[in-house]
């Protein structure tokens, strides 16, 4: 597999960053995600637009415009001739001479196969955190990481970060709910926006009442629905929150039916980009 490093392909195994970037010495950098499907980037335009707002906020300019990216992006999967596939775009904090400050950031782009995404019913927890820079990707994963023992010790499968009874995301997803009265409700700040979570937003007006907002501790105890929302999940619902059942236990019949309209809607986006 070829990888895009510091401006040029490289075998990924022959790719070696050097121990004085700021990604290794403090974990400083931003990157974004998407899957390749039957060789068409999915969401492209909406995923190098949120890789620069994340560049920005985080102070890091990216060597390329965003159409430079992209033509390296198609040339990354001809290359590799992998047509299902995920790719991710890694900025980071450059070989900085002090170990502290920000140099000029190297760009690395890697991709790897990846199978579709099964509806896989969730069982999650509750954990009081909120992620530094919220609206960036960065690639600080610490406290996600770390939780992964706590899951494991709760049989869970994913812990939804809560900070002063006000619930935001998950690591490395957003999350939804769906009221008795058929609401769909996401929070609207404290979060990363991610790409699958706005198209949802934008199917769900088309059929329900969808709001973004704040979604408390006490409204996801008497949810009738939950579910999370990434690129690499698309939709996953959620069965049971800390132990107790959501809804009926199962996965909830508007849930399901989202997951429906965007399967069909990213079948239509890939059809008029082959």
């Amino acid at each position: 597999m070829y990888v895009f490093f510091r401006g040029e392909w490289v075998d990924e195994n022959k790719a070696a960053l050097g121990i004085s970037d700021l990604s290794i010495q403090r974990g400083y950098g931003v990157f974004d995600f998407f899957r390749v499907r039957d060789g068409v980037l999915v969401y492209v335009e909406d995923h190098l637009e949120r890789f620069f707002h994340s560049a920005r906020i985080m102070h890091l300019p990216v060597p390329h415009s965003k159409e430079e990216l992209r033509r390296i992006l198609l040339e990354l999967t001809e290359k590799n001739g992998v047509t299902e596939a995920g790719v991710k775009m890694i900025l980071t904090g450059g070989y900085s001479p002090d170990g502290y400050e920000i140099a000029n950031p190297n760009l690395i782009i890697i991709q790897h196969a990846m199978k579709a995404p099964e509806a896989k019913p969730m069982q999650i927890i509750t954990h009081e955190y909120v992620r530094d820079f919220p609206e960036a990707k960065t690639i600080n994963y610490t406290a996600g990481i770390w939780l992964l023992q706590k899951l494991k010790e709760a049989k869970a499968d994913e812990a939804l970060y809560v900070k002063n009874g006000e619930a935001s995301e998950f690591p490395r997803s957003n999350f939804f709910i769906v009221t008795k009265d058929n609401v769909l409700k996401t929070a609207a700040r404290n979060v990363l926006k991610g790409v699958t979570r706005d198209k949802v937003l934008q199917l769900a007006k088309l059929h329900y009442k969808a709001e973004e907002g704040i979604v408390t501790a006490e409204e996801i105890r008497h949810a009738k629905e939950a579910f999370l929302t990434s690129s690499s999940k698309r939709i996953l619902p959620i069965v049971s929150i800390d132990g107790r059942a959501t809804g009926h236990g199962k996965p909830g019949e508007i849930t399901m039916h989202l997951l429906k309209l965007l399967r069909e809607f990213e079948d239509a986006y890939i059809e008029t980009r082959r």
